[in-house]
């Protein structure tokens, strides 16, 4: 029955001896390493996989390339429109200006934040075996904001431009760290998500509490609607000051795609291949917590991209966790790039917050994932 339970939940993979195995393989008897040696006098299985597996690499890579042309199409549209989905100047302002003081840190911060939430889920995804991990869920966005919000009331060095993506960063970290103390605890799928939901709500509450104790009662309802999640007013050096750090924690991310895949082949099959489950899970930590504390601390909460977007792509790589790192970071991109396009389109009087445009797109995949999850039990 767990077998069966776990080949529905990842049709990549199938399970031998208590471990999980991809489809296209099969364990060897006696020494596990012969999993990744030719076979004696199997010539031709080993030119059939080969090939397939050139076959798939075209694929992947083709479908980067399409992902890239779609980022590039949203990015230049996103430059180019104007609120109310108008494509003209507005009298009095200058062309240029305009598009390098207001459009384009606004573009370009919409796509960092994108690509970092979407790699992140990824990640935790394939780290934990769990399709419903995502930096939102499990509350690392609540501590990104928590940290940033009394790094920007109750800090000493508040003034200080990096002090904020600071607190953010720590504030991930924190939450990233007690949800791995406390999936040591609790291993089945509904007690990793019930440990995620139970510290964003403690992250919330003590958001509101840094809030009612803030010295400036006037900022709290700013900071409530920064909380919201949105990429406008944000100045070009704001937005480049913390792409050092986004850039780092995506590089780290990126370079666990190996780690991932030798994971999901079991504790054994890692072990063999020398992949150190504290190295991984340290990596994890400081890429996630670089990627989504510096850019929550820009935008304010912004949930489900990491939830979204791997689900929808995952199809597209056969299910393999380290093919589809790269393309949920294009792909993330892409959706908060479309959704903010959404929003400057819509005739409204007062403009919709990202992160409730995100919520509204992701709380439907999140319950059809739940349901999924229903009927496979």
């Amino acid at each position: 029955m767990a077998a069966d339970h776990a080949n529905r939940r990842w049709p990549c993979l199938r399970h031998t001896g208590g471990h999980s195995y991809p489809r296209t393989t099969q364990p060897a008897a006696g020494n596990i390493t012969h999993r990744f040696i030719s076979f004696s006098g199997a010539h031709s299985l080993n030119s059939d996989v080969h090939a397939a597996s050139r076959s798939l690499l075209l694929g992947i890579n083709e479908q980067r390339y399409l992902l890239l042309i779609i980022v590039a199409v949203l990015f230049c549209l996103s430059l180019i429109l104007a609120p109310g989905g108008s494509f003209s100047i507005p009298d009095g302002f200058d062309t240029s200006q305009l598009i390098l003081e207001v459009r384009l840190p606004r573009t370009l911060l919409t796509f960092i934040t994108g690509a970092s939430l979407g790699l992140s889920g990824a990640v935790l995804q394939g780290y934990s075996h769990n399709p419903l991990a995502e930096s939102g869920l499990l509350g690392i966005n609540s501590w990104a904001a928590l940290g940033a919000v009394i790094a920007f009331y109750f800090g000493p060095l508040a003034a200080l431009a990096w002090w904020v993506p600071l607190g953010g960063i720590i504030g991930a970290a924190v939450g990233l760290a007690a949800l791995g103390w406390l999936a040591r605890h609790s291993m089945s799928m509904t007690g990793f998500i019930l440990a995620g939901v139970a510290l964003s709500a403690l992250a919330s509450a003590l958001t509101t509490l840094a809030l009612n104790l803030a010295p400036n009662p006037f900022a709290a309802l700013e900071v409530i609607f920064w909380l919201m999640g949105s990429a406008s007013d944000k100045g070009l050096p704001q937005v480049l000051l913390i792409i050092p750090a986004v850039a780092l924690g995506c590089w780290l991310l990126l370079r666990t795609g190996p780690s991932l895949y030798g994971w999901s082949l079991g504790p054994d099959v890692a072990a063999t291949m020398g992949i150190s489950p504290q190295r991984l899970r340290t990596r994890i930590m400081l890429g996630c917590g670089l990627c989504v504390g510096s850019t929550i601390a820009m935008t304010g909460s912004i949930a489900f991209v990491g939830l979204v977007v791997p689900h929808l792509l995952r199809p597209l790589v056969r299910h393999r966790p380290d093919k589809l790192l790269l393309h949920s970071l294009l792909g993330g991109g892409a959706l908060l790039l479309l959704a903010d396009t959404l929003i400057r389109i819509l005739p409204m009087g007062n403009e919709l917050k990202l992160g409730v445009v995100t919520a509204l797109i992701g709380t439907p995949v999140l319950f059809h994932l739940l349901y999924r999850q229903r009927q496979e039990e």
